[in-house]
């Protein structure tokens, strides 16, 4: 018989992954920590600042198990790919309290754009989630538009176009492509999308190549370029020649599905001057 109080002095110090168990010995619950011990024993103590989802689920627990992990990151990339598999009841009670956010792409629109949200409606759109930390959300949101000039906006494009309304000022500072002035086809703005969805869904090998090939065309250009943009295009190449292993990035993705490949990326992000964001983690 499993013996809670007995196993609660057994737990390591270490990072980690555990799984709460109910009388049928069924996953009820995953979640992530620092420190296993501090943690896990938090849940059988004073039940006071417990709310009570919490307490509900701790009457229900009747045996736990722990993954330990190399590092708090680790951790969390295994609490979501645990999350995702299981679907335990109270994550998906709790993730109400915690309201873990989706991505969305709105592939139902003619001119797509890159969201944020809480809820997943059935809307045609394609959603990526959900994830538990926040910040790699916003952080991947950042790269995809430093990347790509998408819009961001919630205006008509076909009304916009037909009132030749100005365009706003992301369209100036070259962070969008523009849609609404009508010089952008549907086609052009998608190829972005396919990239970013390739991007989202874990495909880095087949956007590497993608990338590679836009490296090949600037490389191919740079002779008729002003020389202000060759100053430039040289500046990044000259950055990128310096690159050296111990200075890989970890791609957002990582946080996110727990798919820790793709240095390249990284290298070829930076020498199409798209690699601050990756920096910041």
């Amino acid at each position: 018989m499993f013996d809670i109080q007995e196993q609660l002095k057994k737990l390591p110090g270490e990072p980690g992954v555990y799984l709460m168990k109910d009388e049928n010995d069924k996953i009820i619950y995953v979640g992530k920590a620092i420190s296993l011990k501090n943690r896990v024993r938090q849940y059988f103590q004073s039940s006071k600042n417990h709310s009570s989802k919490v307490k509900s689920m701790v009457k229900n627990i009747k045996s736990f198990e722990y993954i330990i992990t190399d590092s708090e990151l680790e951790a969390l990339i295994l609490e979501c790919n645990l999350i995702k598999k299981y679907r335990p009841k109270y994550n998906v009670l709790l993730r109400d309290d915690k309201t873990y956010p989706y991505i969305k792409v709105t592939v139902n629109e003619d001119y797509p754009r890159v969201l944020k949200v809480r809820r997943v409606l059935k809307d045609k759109a394609k959603y990526f989630g959900p994830y538990t930390n926040v910040e790699a959300v916003n952080d991947t949101l950042d790269v995809i538009r430093n990347i790509y000039p998408i819009r961001t906006c919630n205006i008509d494009i076909d009304r916009a176009i037909k009132n030749k309304m100005r365009p706003c000022l992301n369209y100036h500072i070259k962070r969008c492509i523009g849609p609404c002035t009508g010089h952008v086809s549907k086609v052009e703005y998608n190829k972005m999308i396919e990239e970013i969805l390739l991007f989202l869904s874990g495909k880095e090998e087949k956007l590497i190549e993608i990338l590679k090939e836009k490296m090949k065309e600037e490389l191919s250009q740079i002779e008729e370029m002003d020389e202000e943009t060759a100053k430039g295009f040289m500046k990044k190449v000259q950055k990128a020649s310096g690159f050296k292993g111990k200075d890989l990035y970890m791609p957002v993705r990582a946080l996110l599905t727990g798919q820790v490949h793709g240095p390249e990326l990284s290298n070829i992000l930076e020498i199409l001057g798209k690699g601050e964001i990756l920096r910041r983690l």
